[in-house]
């Protein structure tokens, strides 16, 4: 059975960077979510260019040490949550995923013991 590419379609927008910055992959919902910047044609360029202070220096600082950055904001009465984190390969820093997830009005949350 073939493998699935199960990110072109999800309903969430993952856009993932190599180490240095550069847009290496964008899937379908990033592609629409970036479209008025450029959509695909972004893939190839630097994300720091895409930000303007100060979320150009906080993504500058994840990319020097590798850290994550979780975040909700909400545009035009829609809320996300935004989910920026580092990925390995061989064990060393590659480059960053985002992915941007759309949220309900409400969350329910849980406390499992």
């Amino acid at each position: 059975m073939p493998n699935p590419d199960w990110t072109k379609e999800i309903p969430m927008a993952i856009t993932v960077t190599d180490a240095k910055g550069i847009i290496l992959e964008m899937n379908d919902k990033s592609a629409v979510t970036f479209e008025a910047d450029g959509g695909r044609a972004l893939i190839g360029t630097n994300a720091l260019n895409c930000h303007p202070e100060p979320s150009r220096m906080k993504l500058e600082g994840m990319l020097r040490g590798m850290s994550s950055n979780i975040y909700t904001i909400e545009k035009k009465g829609v809320k996300k949550m935004i989910v920026q984190m580092p990925y390995y390969a061989d064990g060393k820093p590659a480059g960053l995923v985002e992915l941007s997830i759309e949220l309900p009005e409400i969350i329910p949350h849980f406390i499992r013991g």
